[in-house]
């Protein structure tokens, strides 16, 4: 197929695409992709420049392969060729905003996959006995940080497995710095590239339809002379394609600029065509008397802008950041100098992502209006202008940091919040920016945790290790931010970070606990709580708290139990820790015919206690039952809830399974995972009499950079 059956088509007399208008050879390939036409390849790579038109072809080709749009398209009129059969919708998991987990777990959730891991997402789709059409728009604008380059992961971690997998039919829109690494993983019988401005694929004559369609008074466009009179009309779109090199941006924008403000342009004057996306830009200002740079500099926080847009009242803030100097009367005297290329936008109802209304203050869900550029080509052109992006970039975090009223992340605008620190990655700040739990807690995980991943691991501090080893559980529980500041908190004892787990309860939170210790202790079997006697310090007797757990014989500290106890020690569900066939040996695993040993910790101090284990005394039933919370658990995750009106009061998500856990009767939580044990008071059961934190212990290693947590769809 090739350009030539565009004339083929319209000789034909077949209707142009009504969305697409034009690029026949492109959807007749397509086409017969879809129907898996004998000889066409199983996967499809589409790519071109910037403003290409590669989301729009994209966009019209799937509205044909909807069951319920394709009834709203003249289907009849179109070539046949260019027309997919009528067959259910493809999966389309859009890139945009996402990262490669997320595109990845898209998928598993839309066909239903059991798999736990991401290589168990691609062994089922090839052991399913039909194959599967997948179409993955937007593979450029991949990503919740644009610094990180996810749209590199998308490729090499989504889309080349899913392109070796054979029952997966596969069409990805990827930008050209990454169609030839896509297509180069496959034997060339199985992939075909689609490069828009290749001239086998380029589209002239539908470039001039577009062109005319924009400028017709008929559609919308004010009555001019060159949009009421269909000759000058065509002629200028003809001239409007012909300068512009194929690239439909250029000629969108041409049109917006001219339609917008039709003063000074003269149709016949060919060097008030623009032949590229930056002249685009420069042509309008001059013809508006404005200085080209000004236009720039005008947008230039647009450029940068991340997420959905940029809230519309820090505009002035980021532009004055940029320019170095006050353009508060630029922008108040140039909005319609820069109308033809801002695009309005309301922010989504995730924007209060707790959902519980606590950032409602900040401004979450309020209906602002956000701002954003017409097309990213705009943005890489804007930026592309500038003397020094990543200078740029550090004066708009330096703007954005001072917006936060004093520094406190919960009064922070949502923008700052969830955005300042994909800026300051791009300055190379974002090391220093990591040191504040209150950032960790409020920022959006999913955006925190990628931009702090860009960074390489020696570059970060362990309070950003701490996070990067807890972002995993954040974004899979979603958690809201108190839940979020709950989990870091105890994350940061366990590291031996404890001036950060306490800054957190002076940061506003109503946090469900306060964790007192943690030990990394591996192979518990089994904890709980009670009491010993011990000499107070005038040498009377006194009773002491303590956490009894079960532990492999051998364990530093403990003490072996002797047969006729070993089933002494029993968790609060009722399971005697003894009753487990065998012991378990130093690497966590069950041994027939061994023995357990006892070793005790203090309840509250983050210290271990030498005492005989005969001599510990459980909480009776009595106790227990009278105590004023209750708790219930599952594989990962645990409840505590108030006796009384069974309202659940606190709620703990674990990164490992949760190999046994105790409360003690004045509400002292001790878990035992895989990490090791950790214990937290529940502070509803007190809130008058919150315990003081301990001495934490010292010398603990700083905690490992989380890898991704398979099995994460966040």
């Amino acid at each position: 197929m090739s350009a030539s059956t565009e004339g083929n088509a319209r000789a034909a007399g077949y209707a142009p695409h009504p969305y697409v208008g034009g690029r026949t050879a492109a959807l007749r390939a397509l086409a017969a992709w879809r129907m898996r036409w004998p000889g066409a390849p199983r996967v499809i790579v589409l790519t071109g420049n910037p403003g290409s038109g590669r989301s729009r072809l994209l966009t019209g080709f799937l509205m044909m392969c909807d069951p319920e749009y394709r009834k709203q398209l003249p289907m009849d009129d179109l070539d046949p060729a260019t027309v997919p059969p009528d067959l259910p919708a493809p999966a389309v998991p859009s890139a945009a905003g996402r990262t490669a987990a997320q595109v990845l777990w898209l998928l598993a959730d839309h066909f239903e996959l059991a798999a736990g891991r991401t290589e168990d997402v691609f062994a089922e789709l090839a052991a399913r006995d039909e194959p599967v059409t997948i179409v993955v728009p937007d593979v450029d604008q991949a990503g919740p940080v644009r610094a990180a380059e996810e749209a590199a992961r998308v490729v090499r971690e989504v889309l080349t497995p899913l392109a070796a997998t054979e029952t997966v039919q596969l069409l990805a829109d990827v930008p050209r710095e990454l169609a030839t690494e896509l297509a180069g993983a496959l034997p060339a019988s199985q992939v075909q590239v689609i490069d828009l401005d290749a001239p086998e694929w380029s589209d002239p004559k539908g470039l001039v339809l577009h062109a005319e369609t924009a400028l017709d008074a008929g559609s919308g466009a004010p009555e001019l002379p060159y949009t009421t009179d269909p000759a000058a009309r065509r002629a200028l779109a003809e001239a409007l394609a012909a300068r512009a090199a194929g690239n439909r941006l250029t000629v969108q924008l041409a049109v917006q600029s001219l339609l917008m403000q039709p003063e000074g342009f003269d149709p016949a004057d060919a060097s008030q065509l623009p032949t590229s996306v930056g002249e685009a830009l420069d042509l309008h200002a001059r013809r508006l008397g404005a200085d080209p740079q000004t236009l720039r500099l005008m947008l230039a926080p647009l450029a940068f802008a991340e997420g959905d847009g940029l809230p519309v009242q820090l505009l002035g803030t980021l532009a004055n950041a940029v320019a170095g100097r006050d353009m508060s009367q630029d922008l108040a005297d140039g909005m319609l100098l820069a109308a033809p290329f801002i695009q309005p936008v309301e922010p989504s109802s995730e924007d209060d992502e707790d959902g519980t209304g606590e950032d409602a203050q900040a401004g979450a869900g309020d209906g602002r209006t956000l701002l954003r550029l017409m097309h990213p080509a705009l943005a890489e052109e804007i930026r592309s202008g500038l003397p020094d992006v990543r200078d740029t970039q550090t004066r708009i975090a330096m703007a954005l940091l001072e917006e936060v009223p004093q520094q406190d992340w919960a009064q922070a605008d949502p923008y700052i919040r969830d955005h300042l620190a994909a800026h300051t990655l791009e300055a190379g700040l974002l090391p220093q920016l990591l040191t504040d739990p209150g950032l960790f807690a409020h920022a959006d995980p999913v955006i925190l945790r990628a931009a702090i991943e860009a960074v390489p691991l020696e570059q970060l501090g362990a309070p950003a290790r701490t996070y990067l080893r807890t972002a995993p559980l954040l974004t899979r529980s979603q958690a809201s931010a108190t839940l979020r500041a709950a989990f870091l908190e105890s994350a940061f004892v366990e590291d031996g970070l404890a001036p950060y787990a306490e800054a957190l309860h002076t940061r506003g939170f109503r946090l469900p606990w306060r964790t007192l210790w943690s030990v990394p202790l591996a192979g518990v079997r089994a904890v709980t709580t009670g009491s010993v006697a011990a000499a107070g310090e005038d040498g009377t007797a006194v009773s002491r708290s303590v956490a009894a757990l079960l532990v492999p014989e051998g364990t530093p500290g403990s003490r072996t139990l002797p047969d006729a106890a070993d089933g002494a020690v029993a968790s609060q569900d009722g399971t005697a820790a003894g009753e487990d066939a065998g012991a378990v040996n130093g690497d966590g695993a069950a041994t027939a015919g061994g023995r357990t040993a006892l070793l005790l910790h203090d309840l509250r101090a983050p210290e271990y206690v030498d005492a005989d284990p005969s001599q510990v005394v459980q909480p009776s039933e009595e106790d227990r039952a009278a105590a004023p919370l209750g708790f219930s658990r599952g594989a990962d995750y645990l409840r505590v809830w108030a006796r009384a009106d069974r309202r659940m009061v606190a709620a703990l998500v674990s990164d490992s399974p949760v190999t046994d856990a105790d409360l003690s009767p004045d509400g002292v939580l001790v878990v035992a995972t895989e990490r090791g044990v950790t214990a937290r008071q529940i502070l509803v059961a007190a809130p008058s009499a919150a315990p003081s934190v301990p001495a934490q212990r010292t010398g603990t290693t700083d905690a490992d950079a989380s890898h991704g947590l398979e099995g994460d769809h966040s």
